[in-house]
């Protein structure tokens, strides 16, 4: 998610979830091509496995974005072709792409071609008027044919003009059945469902129907759920939230010491004990404290003490 899943956001849900895959926040092939490459796609050794999300509609620039994020270590790149909003739309790229399949295809091939780790998409059930059954089978079948194994679908509709980019994620109806219904009818595509998934047990039943889920606000303003899943997809322990936030330590210690901002890197815990006692003073001390001049680990150290709960070393 743009301005979310940074760096930080990242190593803080690694240490939630050992075992699920990651995903950047999108960055521009253009960008990539012309920018900051070396922060754009900077990341720790810990976030693995870690995939570059890349917005872009010219292929040989995607192609050249996604060699230098396959060089930098990433082991997925994922083409975003479901955000709707204005701003990715005025550079031709996200979820109109869906209104031009062909190009898509040219752009997954050239990514192909440029690297060995596997070259995935991310949609929508369809855009505007589109058919969801029809043209959703049509993109589906584009994309295998350009050797796409997984695509990642968001199960509602892209409303380009006459929704921002907040109401297409909660006005245009969520169909699980669409997705579920393409995955029975692509078997050697791994369909992959996201939008909408509320909490782990909902999560857990989708798999019934589709091999894999995708979680996205849920897990960055509730990101319990991802230890929650973590323990009953893979049988790891649960661990305690105190502990969390002190493995989490020499990350922001060494971040602190490279003048990272605390409150850059403590945005992305704010939700840790969401619908615990002491929550809401939690965020309160964080929320208020971490954009000062010299803040320090201390700061976590008093939101710990607000829970009114007894400190808990980290393992």
């Amino acid at each position: 998610m743009m301005d979310w899943t940074d760096r930080h956001c990242r190593t803080f849900h690694r240490l939630l979830s050992p075992n699920a895959r990651l995903y950047t926040e999108m960055v521009t092939s253009a960008a990539l091509v012309h920018g900051d490459r070396l922060r754009l796609l900077e990341h720790g050794q810990d976030e693995h496995p870690v995939a570059l999300q890349l917005g872009g509609s010219e292929p040989d620039e995607l192609a050249r974005a996604a060699r230098y994020g396959a060089e930098a270590g990433y082991d997925e790149i994922n083409l975003n072709v479901g955000c709707p909003s204005d701003r990715v739309q005025s550079g031709r790229f996200g979820a109109c792409l869906m209104l031009e399949p062909g190009r898509v295809a040219d752009c997954v091939r050239a990514m192909r071609e440029a690297v060995a780790v596997p070259v995935t998409v991310k949609c929508r059930i369809g855009v505007d008027e589109q058919d969801s059954e029809r043209d959703l089978d049509r993109f589906a079948q584009c994309m295998v044919d350009a050797g796409v194994e997984v695509l990642i679908v968001h199960a509602r509709k892209a409303w380009l003009k006459g929704l921002s980019p907040k109401e297409n994620r909660e006005v245009p109806p969520l169909d699980y059945a669409r997705v579920h219904r393409l995955r029975q009818s692509f078997a050697n595509l791994a369909v992959i469902l996201n939008g909408g998934i509320a909490n782990a047990g909902e999560a857990v039943g989708h798999l019934d129907h589709v091999p894999g889920v995708m979680l996205g606000r849920v897990a960055y303003h509730q990101p319990w759920i991802l230890a929650e899943l973590e323990a009953v997809l893979w049988g790891t322990p649960v661990p305690d939230r105190v502990s969390v936030l002190h493995r989490l330590r020499p990350h922001v210690e060494a971040e602190l010491a490279r003048g990272t901002p605390l409150k850059h890197m403590l945005r992305h815990v704010l939700g840790l004990f969401h619908g615990t006692p002491g929550a809401r003073r939690f965020r309160r001390v964080l929320s208020e404290g971490a954009h000062r001049s010299g803040a320090d680990w201390s700061l976590v150290e008093r939101a710990i003490g607000a829970l009114g709960v007894e400190r808990r070393d980290a393992a």
